[in-house]
């Protein structure tokens, strides 16, 4: 069975926190109106995401109005709901992602992981988890934020650990389009998964996102792609594509973890584990 998903990039004027709740709504209705069973948005969707010490002003833990807002959408509309916003937790505030069901029940959260230069660095803590993972529509699903899937550690670590449908909200800024071009479909091919990039688009403050919101398959070609405005892409992920996919592509089998394990010298230095005779 497919799996029906709706990726909203937007909204295209970032707004305060009730602007953009609005924004989701009305993207939830469209896509449990094209059939979804699940909506992806951007990273910092709720919030804003160059927003300045905002950042700290709207920050809230996990269950908190923000999360009771969505939820509430996600029971209305009937569709589950990916969405970005900055958790607070004691002293620090992390760049988060929240997964609602569609019954308005948290089902998984994870805290951006490698943060963006100064952006990122001013405002939030690392995240200590990489591995966040959940079960959909027959599908196991992970998650990684915006720069995190730059990486391609992360994303190998994703499919070894059984992902099957990397979902990757984002903030993708102008001059990096070639993130979105050619280093998402690479990561979906090398790893043999679905990806979902779900970017922002307009401009916020300092910064001008590039949209390009794009469904790849684990082929690494385009299911579907959004230009640089406003759009709601409503995809089907097939996890026969998949199967018949990694038949083909071997990629995951065939490598020589033998020869990929290391061990840490006194110096520090990264070594081969069995030197060979000089």
């Amino acid at each position: 069975m497919t799996v029906t998903v709706s990726l909203f990039q937007g909204p295209e004027l970032s707004g305060d926190v009730e602007a953009n709740l609005a924004a989701i709504d009305a993207a939830a209705a469209s896509a449990s109106a094209a059939g979804a069973s699940i909506l992806v948005t951007p990273e910092m969707s709720v919030s804003g995401y160059d927003i300045g010490d905002l950042v700290r002003e709207r920050a809230e833990p996990f269950d908190g109005p923000i999360f009771e807002r969505i939820a509430a959408i996600a029971r209305s509309r009937t569709v589950a709901i990916v969405y970005g916003y900055p958790e607070s937790s004691g002293e620090s505030v992390f760049n988060s992602v929240q997964v609602v069901d569609a019954s308005g029940l948290s089902i998984a959260r994870y805290r951006k992981t490698h943060l963006f230069g100064e952006l990122d660095r001013t405002h939030f803590a690392p995240g200590p988890e990489l591995l966040v993972q959940f079960d959909f529509g027959g599908l196991r699903c992970g998650l990684l934020t915006c720069y995190d899937v730059e990486f391609p550690e992360t994303v190998r670590a994703q499919a070894d650990a059984g992902t099957q449908w990397l979902i990757v909200p984002t903030g993708l800024m102008t001059p990096f389009e070639i993130i979105a071009t050619h280093v998402v479909p690479t990561r979906a091919y090398e790893s043999q998964l679905f990806i979902t990039y779900v970017n922002r688009c307009g401009a916020e403050a300092s910064l001008t996102y590039c949209g390009l919101t794009c469904a790849v398959a684990p082929d690494g070609t385009d299911i579907a792609r959004a230009d640089t405005h406003e759009q709601l892409l409503t995809v089907d992920l097939d996890p026969a594509e998949l199967t018949r996919s990694r038949s083909v592509n071997t990629h995951l089998a065939d490598r020589r973890h033998d020869l990929y394990r290391t061990v840490l010298d006194p110096t520090g230095s990264s070594r081969p584990e069995q030197e060979t005779d000089r």
